[in-house]
């Protein structure tokens, strides 16, 4: 007969570190291990209270200053695609979408290169080889899906998904730098909302949206955005209404964060 210990989250702050969103700010991290025989019903319930998956970690922005970082998602019955949206989905409508079970290739990985040394070059993750590559891919305890988009010649989009129980959370995708009229990075959300709606699930997860950051502008042009607040989900609004300044109070403890967090029946 197999036995299995309880497993109960534990929770961890991460040491400051420069932010990659705003200039002049400390980042700092909320994280908790995502394992056991639990770990999908720990990152769908965590998942709706602002965290995101990162392989076996779950995480969320905890710094001690600063507030700016909100998770976004997109309410699908909300969502209705602006002109410019429409016209991306035609353009690019001649690409092939095919979901996959979670496993790196040489092919993934040489347009991932090539998306880093045209987006991001000097990010966190400029340095990463195929074998971490691999890792950020394969290492998941939850249900997760790559979906690859190929335009009959070669990959031009990657996306790496879990499937929560209320929705899509795009975890990581990156796309042919070079295909600046097909617009892909619009494109594959646009296409994981239409998933959503076949699948009957109500959001799409899409990481943080950070006001004043050139970076996460492009979030706020989905209609039918929500965000992380205050604890709890509320739409975006006016983008303009958020502001980046920061109080020394605005934030508060860890140990109040952590005790304000819900967590499914069996692990606390």
């Amino acid at each position: 007969m197999k036995h299995t210990l309880p497993f109960t989250p534990q929770f961890y702050v991460t040491a400051p570190q420069p932010c990659p969103y705003l200039p002049n700010r400390m980042e700092r991290k909320l994280f908790t291990a995502l394992q056991g025989d639990r770990a999908s019903d720990l990152n769908d319930a965590l998942s709706k209270q602002g965290f995101r998956r990162s392989q076996n970690v779950l995480y969320r922005p905890s710094c001690a200053e600063c507030a700016a970082c909100m998770s976004a998602r997109i309410n699908v019955a909300a969502f209705k695609p602006s002109k410019s949206q429409r016209r991306i989905l035609r353009r690019a409508s001649h690409l092939d979408r095919r979901a996959t079970s979670p496993w790196a290739t040489e092919e993934q990985y040489d347009l991932f290169r090539q998306y880093l040394d045209d987006r991001h070059a000097t990010g966190g993750m400029a340095d990463m080889d195929i074998f971490e590559f691999a890792a950020m891919v394969e290492e998941t305890p939850i249900k997760s899906r790559l979906f690859e988009y190929n335009d009959g010649r070669r990959l031009s989009a990657v996306c790496l998904t879990d499937i929560l129980d209320d929705g899509l959370s795009m975890v990581y995708s990156f796309f042919d730098p070079e295909a600046h009229r097909l617009s892909l990075g619009t494109y594959v959300i646009l296409d994981h909302i239409n998933v959503a709606r076949e699948l009957g699930l109500p959001y799409v997860y899409l990481g943080y949206w950070v006001p004043g950051s050139p970076k996460m502008d492009y979030k706020a042009k989905f209609s039918g955005l929500e965000i992380y607040r205050a604890g709890q989900w509320q739409p975006l609004g006016d983008p303009s209404d958020y502001s980046v300044d920061v109080h020394p109070l605005s934030t508060d403890p860890i140990a109040e964060q952590v005790a304000r967090i819900n967590l499914p029946a069996g692990l606390t």
